[in-house]
């Protein structure tokens, strides 16, 4: 049996695509044996682990739909998800562990489907994202894109940081197991741990959320070399000196930052593109094609792999498609080289004194700010303004201090007029900061 070396105190472990195939082909071998029929939908909630990364993989060759919920969830939440798309068996770490001793079964070469995941939910119940059954060429297709964009192959060793429950931290790492790369799994994300297998040079290459850059960087023994090839970030404003001290690490040939979503992939930039630009999230990456409607949604024209549903809601499926172009409801501008600025959901929208704010600005501008982890800008109901601007951030940096750094930074109408220090954010189902509850902790509304 194929095994799986354990390269630190810590718990790292090492993923070579030769133990994903026999984990995977063993775990669909369990599938089989409890007499789930292929075209079932399998529901996995267990923390991040070689064994759940093969197992999610292997799924997906076998003809399973994969779906992947975060550890994390309650009870009613978990059910909530479960009940949207009625699997045939929900899969925890003690089923995975007993797929060790299955019989393997052979798996098809190509994935039949992409994993689903659920969106955040922020603005509605959360929906699971299906890219329906696929075709070996469409699969191929898929692949072949993903290793264009970031170059996966097989010198790789990718480190995961976030949980495999969210889209990115899942789809790096079995796509670099696609392309004959190795995956370095933690039980959990250490930023002490991280920070040394970058500098070591074990990992060569990684996804991370700006908080978790920001994390290894402010570490109190930071890296204090890499030689990585690629360090993508991706999922919220990443603060400028975040950016600058990985730029300093690891080199503006490895750092690239991007937009997407849990449905599909928008943009890529390089650090020099942001340099020219600031505040852009970059280009449509190759293959794709952006545009902005008369009423600032960003829609994206994807090739037919990357087509996707809501589960069991055409009604929402509709509504994000218009021919080949896919919205999620962000709003954006773009420039004449087709450099694409974000400026948030229509649903975060603050109308204030007749005048639009949007918190994206509002946030990118306060995370600026070194000891600022994490902000979220949103409207309460005012008598005078109609809404009132208000900020909530998590970190240790005085509210003067914010105010002053908007008053330089921001006109006077994108100004908060209260500001709430949080020591952590209500987050979603699936570990996203849930921006509806924050200014319902704060008693708000």
């Amino acid at each position: 049996m194929a095994t799986v070396p354990v390269l630190d105190a810590a718990g790292t472990e090492l993923l070579t695509p030769e133990a994903a195939e026999e984990l995977g082909a063993r775990f669909v071998g369990l599938l089989r044996g409890l007499g789930v029929e292929p075209g079932a939908r399998v529901v996995f909630q267990a923390p991040n682990s070689a064994r759940l990364l093969a197992g999610v993989a292997g799924s997906l060759r076998g003809g399973y739909a994969a779906v992947v919920i975060s550890a994390a969830l309650t009870p009613r939440e978990r059910d909530e998800l479960v009940a949207d798309v009625d699997p045939a068996l929900v899969v925890d770490d003690a089923r995975l562990r007993a797929a060790h001793a299955a019989a393997p079964v052979p798996l098809d070469p190509w994935f039949r489907a992409r994993p689903m995941h659920f969106t955040s939910g922020t603005s509605g119940r959360p929906k699971a994202v299906w890219s329906g059954w696929q075709p070996a060429t469409r699969s191929e297709a898929w692949v072949a894109e993903e290793v264009h964009a970031w170059g996966f192959g097989p010198g790789d060793r990718h480190l995961v940081c976030g949980p495999m429950s969210h889209s990115a931290p899942l789809r790096f790492p079995m796509l670099t197991l696609a392309a004959g790369g190795s995956v370095l799994v933690p039980p959990r994300f250490d930023p002490a741990v991280a920070g040394r297998l970058i500098e070591d040079g074990t990992a060569t290459t990684s996804f991370m959320a700006p908080a978790h850059l920001q994390r290894i960087l402010g570490a109190a023994r930071p890296p204090a070399r890499a030689a990585m090839r690629l360090l993508a970030h991706a999922g919220s404003a990443c603060p400028s000196h975040v950016r600058q001290r990985a730029r300093a690490l690891v080199g503006d040939d490895a750092l690239r930052e991007f937009y997407g979503s849990t449905e599909g992939q928008f943009t890529t930039c390089t650090p020099t593109e942001f340099d020219a630009r600031p505040g852009t999230v970059g280009r449509a990456r190759p293959g794709r094609e952006l545009r902005v409607d008369d009423e600032g949604h960003i829609w994206c024209r994807v090739p037919e792999h990357a087509r996707f549903t809501y589960w069991g809601d055409p009604e929402k499926t509709a509504a994000a498609w218009d021919g080949d172009a896919f919205t999620v409801g962000d709003l954006g501008r773009l420039d004449e080289a087709g450099y694409l600025y974000l400026d948030g959901r229509r649903s975060d929208l603050i109308i204030t004194g007749g005048v639009n704010v949007y918190p994206a600005e509002l946030e990118r501008v306060v995370l600026e700010l070194p000891g600022v982890e994490q902000a979220v800008a949103f409207g309460v109901d005012d008598e005078r303004w109609g809404q009132r601007v208000c900020l909530a951030v998590v970190g240790a940096v005085p509210e003067a201090r914010i105010h002053a750094h908007c008053a330089e930074e921001l006109a006077p109408y994108k100004r908060p007029k209260s500001i709430h220090v949080l020591d952590a954010f209500p987050l979603t189902h699936n570990g996203k900061v849930d921006r509806v509850r924050v200014p319902q902790v704060l008693g708000l509304v």
